[in-house]
């Protein structure tokens, strides 16, 4: 008989394991992680899935390097990690608190990526970037997609490969965020830190910038995308290749989302089935709902 290990038990062990107050842990929000304070430690909680593990030990690892060269990542606990439990990987981060104001703007998250790419190549190896990897295995897998959507997902994972192998990328390649869009900033004080360094890869640097415009899906202004341009120092618009890569981020956010529709997550599945249809209808003007 096999039992199954809920995120928050595996957290609970890992704090235990680690000699950390687990008394304390709350949930704070899930989607394609499980995260959890520990209010008493200061310390945030990330419960993810196990064949992630060699990744967050880069992650960790790169945020670390990071901070000692003084680029503001989120700044890994100062704790063996990661810890592994059955199924999931843990990992602790240092907890900042968020005012009562609005999340940084997209023009901060522009400072920051310029930042991060003039600096050195990190010591330290970096995947390659292989977009919609992981995705290939959650459609593949899923419980939830009927076999019209399955189909059609594959098929269009295929085309946007394609296109994206006959890109050229005027801006280079190199250590790259993989995930970089303003929701992964956080204030601290008045500065603002980079987080969730999951997808850290070695890449295309217009993967880092394109992301933020994909968000004309979430209510992204162009007063908000001039911003990030003029904080990076360059204006993607102007390259022809920022469609191909905007729509890899459109099948890209799919993956949580199958992710959680296969566990019965309702909320997930409506949203899912609506991105799915837009998407197959070419309606680059519909609205998305973050979570």
């Amino acid at each position: 008989m096999t039992l199954t290990v809920s995120p928050e038990s595996a957290a609970r062990m890992a704090c235990r394991t680690l000699g950390l107050a687990e008394r304390s842990l709350t949930h704070l929000h899930h989607h394609a992680t499980s995260v959890f304070l520990l209010a008493a430690e200061g310390v945030v909680v990330r419960v993810s899935p196990a064949s992630q593990q060699q990744r967050l030990e880069t992650a960790v690892s790169l945020a670390r390097w990071l901070v000692t060269n003084d680029f503001p990542a989120t700044e890994p606990a100062n704790v063996p990690q990661p810890v592994a439990h059955g199924q999931y990987v843990v990992t602790f981060w240092q907890h900042y608190p968020q005012p009562e104001r609005d999340a940084p703007p997209a023009g901060r998250l522009g400072g920051l990526l310029r930042v991060l790419h003039d600096l050195p190549s990190p010591p330290l190896s970096l995947p390659m970037y292989r977009p919609l990897a992981s995705f290939k295995s959650a459609v593949g897998d899923s419980t939830y997609l009927a076999p019209h959507q399955r189909e059609w997902l594959t098929a269009r994972r295929k085309e946007l490969l394609d296109a994206f192998g006959k890109l050229d990328f005027p801006l280079g390649h190199g250590h790259i965020h993989g995930d970089a869009y303003p929701g992964n900033t956080l204030w601290h004080g008045q500065g603002v830190r980079l987080g969730d360094w999951d997808e850290a890869a070695f890449g295309p640097r217009e993967v880092d910038l394109a992301n933020t415009f994909q968000g004309v899906r979430f209510g992204r202004t162009v007063r908000e995308l001039d911003s990030f341009s003029e904080r990076y120092g360059h204006d993607i618009r102007q390259w022809s290749g920022l469609s191909v890569v905007c729509e890899i981020r459109d099948l890209h956010t799919l993956g949580s989302f199958i992710r959680r529709a296969d566990r019965g997550d309702t909320a997930a599945a409506r949203q899912l089935s609506y991105r799915i249809e837009t998407l197959r209808n070419e309606d680059v003007q519909a609205q998305w709902s973050p979570a």
